[in-house]
C-alpha cells in the first residue's frame, strides 16, 4: 500500500488478469520457502510512527504536501489524511546499541519535522486518536491526494456495494456513527514495530508476537477517546477493524482487519494462502515486473491488515526475507515511551521463540486473541490468561515475568546491558505507576473536566519535555 499507482478505476479484466498473477505467485512463493531462498541472516529491525499536523488550535490541519515538499526527506511520506504523516526508520542490526540507534535517529527526525511544522505555522504531535479530533475532519476534502487512496477508498464501499460504514464502539460510553467513505482509518495513528528473522526462526517469533500483544497493547495504551467519547483504552483496535469493514461480519476473524485466524503451524506460507482463497482482490493493480518480485502477492497482502503481519522485502541484491510486522502499538507518548516498547516487545519475542517448548503450545490461539481484545478494552486494569493456564493481572505478569524474559532477550541479542536496564526500566516504572498514555489522558480529564482542547494542549506540551509519559504532571 505505501507505492503509488497510476489509474484507480478497474474492470473485469484488471481483477481477472490479478488473480491469475497472485495465484500464480502465491505457487512461487511455496516453492522459494521449500528451496531455502529466504534470508537466514542476523535480526533487524526498523519502525513506522504515523504523526498528527496541528494547527495553533491544537486541532488537524490538512496540510502533509506543503510539509512534504519542505521536509524533503525520503524517511518522512504521506498517510491516508491530509493532517498526518508517517516517519520511518532505517533498518537496524539488532545488537549492541540498535535501540538507541533508533532512539536518536527518530529524535532528530522528530526534531526536523518540529522546526518545518513551525514555519508553516502549525505542529507535529504523537498520538494513537487525537482528543480534539471531530467527525467533520474525516472527509474526502482532507484525503492526501494520492491514487491508491482515492482507489482503496472506492473499492472498499464498492465492496460493501456502497453502503456507508456504521461505527459502534461500547466502551466506558457508546459511539454509535455512520460514515460514507474509509476515513475514519485516518483517526488510528501508530507505532509499528518490523522484526526481519532468519527464516527459519520466523515462525516461532511470529508465535510469539501474538501472544505478546496483550500485553504490548495494554503497556503502550494511548486511545482512549473518539470524538469527546469514553471508549477503550486503545480505541484504535476496534477503530481501524470497523473503519476498512468489507462486510465480512459472518467471519469476524476474516475481516480485512483482525488478529488472524491461527497460530503459524510450519511457514509463514499459510498467511499467504489464506489471503489467497479467503480475502477478494481489493486493488487489482498489474505489475510487468518478473514473478520472482512478488509484486501482486506483496500488494495483496498489504490490503490485509492483520495487527501481526508477515511481510516480504528484498535486499539490495534482490534476496528475499521475511519481516514481521506488529501493529498493535499506538503512536506516543514519547520517543522515551516508544523506545522502551520497543525493548519490551523485541526482547520478550525472542525469549519466547526460543524456549525449548513452544509457548504457543501452551496458549491456545483463542485464548491469545480473548487476551488481545480484553487487554485493549480495558489496558493495564485487566487480567489475561497466561502460559501456565493461570488468569494474571497484566502489570504483575509485566513485572514479574514478561520485563525479566525481555532482559534476557535483549541480552541473548548481543543488546548493551546499560540500553536494557534504561528501557525495560521506563516499562517498569509504568507498569508499577499504571500510568500509561490513556490512563494519563483519562486522569487529565478527571483531574481539569471534559475540555479536549486543554488535554491535547497539555498532553503535546509535556510531549515535547521529552520525559516517558509516568513522569508527566497531571
Amino acid at each position: 500500500m505505501g507505492q503509488e499507482i497510476h489509474h484507480s478505476h478497474f474492470n473485469l479484466a484488471d481483477y481477472a488478469v490479478f488473480k491469475s498473477r497472485l495465484r500464480d505467485e502465491t505457487a512461487l512463493l511455496s516453492e522459494m520457502l521449500a528451496t531455502k531462498q529466504f534470508d537466514e541472516h542476523a535480526f533487524v529491525t526498523g519502525f513506522e510512527l504515523e504523526a498528527w499536523l496541528l494547527d495553533s488550535h491544537h486541532s488537524p490541519t490538512p496540510i502533509n504536501m506543503a510539509f512534504l515538499e519542505r521536509m524533503a526527506n525520503p524517511l518522512v511520506v504521506p498517510e491516508l489524511s491530509r493532517f498526518n504523516v508517517e516517519l520511518n526508520g532505517t533498518p537496524q542490526a539488532l545488537h549492541g546499541q540498535a535501540l538507541s540507534r533508533m532512539h536518536a535517529e527518530l529524535n532528530a527526525t522528530w526534531q526536523h519535522c518540529q522546526q518545518v511544522a513551525q514555519a508553516l505555522k502549525s505542529s507535529v504531535m504523537m498520538i494513537g486518536t487525537l482528543p480534539t479530533l471531530r467527525n467533520a475532519d474525516l472527509c474526502l476534502a482532507n484525503i492526501s491526494p494520492l491514487k491508491r487512496y482515492y482507489a482503496l477508498n472506492e473499492q472498499v464501499l464498492k465492496a460493501r456495494d456502497g453502503r456507508p460504514i456504521k461505527l459502534d464502539i461500547d466502551g466506558r460510553e457508546r459511539l454509535m456513527v455512520t460514515h460514507d467513505d474509509v476515513m475514519l482509518e485516518a483517526a488510528t495513528t501508530s507505532f509499528q514495530m518490523h522484526l526481519q528473522t532468519p527464516i527459519s526462526q520466523f515462525q516461532r517469533h511470529f508465535n510469539a508476537s501474538l501472544i505478546l500483544s496483550a500485553a504490548m497493547v495494554a503497556i503502550g495504551a494511548n486511545s482512549p477517546f473518539l470524538f469527546e467519547t469514553s471508549l477503550w483504552e486503545e480505541t484504535r483496535i476496534p477503530l481501524f477493524e470497523q473503519a476498512v469493514n468489507m462486510g465480512e461480519m459472518a467471519h469476524p476473524e476474516l475481516q480485512r482487519v483482525s488478529f488472524g485466524s491461527g497460530y503459524l503451524q510450519n511457514t509463514p506460507e499459510a498467511c499467504f494462502q489464506e489471503n489467497l482463497l479467503r480475502y477478494p482482490v481489493l486493488l487489482p493493480i498489474c505489475f510487468e515486473s518478473a514473478a520472482s518480485e512478488l509484486q501482486h502477492l506483496r500488494l495483496h497482502n498489504g490490503t490485509v491488515w492483520r495487527w501481526n503481519r508477515p511481510l516480504i522485502g528484498f535486499d539490495s541484491n534482490g534476496n528475499p526475507h521475511m519481516r514481521i510486522e506488529h501493529r498493535v502499538l499506538p503512536a506516543g507518548p514519547s520517543i522515551a515511551d516508544m523506545m522502551a516498547n520497543a525493548a519490551l516487545y523485541l526482547g520478550a519475542m525472542h525469549f519466547l521463540a526460543g524456549q525449548n517448548t513452544p509457548p504457543e503450545d501452551n496458549l491456545p490461539f483463542v485464548t491469545a486473541r480473548n487476551n488481545f481484545y480484553l487487554a485493549a478494552r480495558h489496558g493495564l486494569n485487566t487480567s489475561i490468561h497466561w502460559l501456565d493456564g493461570k488468569e494474571y493481572n497484566i502489570k504483575d505478569l509485566l513485572l514479574d515475568a514478561l520485563i525479566p524474559m525481555a532482559e534476557a532477550g535483549l541480552m541473548q541479542l548481543g543488546i548493551v546491558p546499560e540500553e536494557s536496564q534504561y528501557y525495560l526500566g521506563i516499562i517498569r516504572s509504568r507498569a508499577s505507576s499504571g500510568l500509561n498514555g490513556s490512563a494519563w489522558q483519562r486522569a487529565y480529564i478527571n483531574a481539569h473536566g471534559r475540555d479536549f482542547l486543554r488535554l491535547t494542549a497539555a498532553y503535546q506540551k509535556q510531549q515535547e519535555s521529552g520525559r516517558p509519559v509516568h513522569e508527566w504532571s497531571i
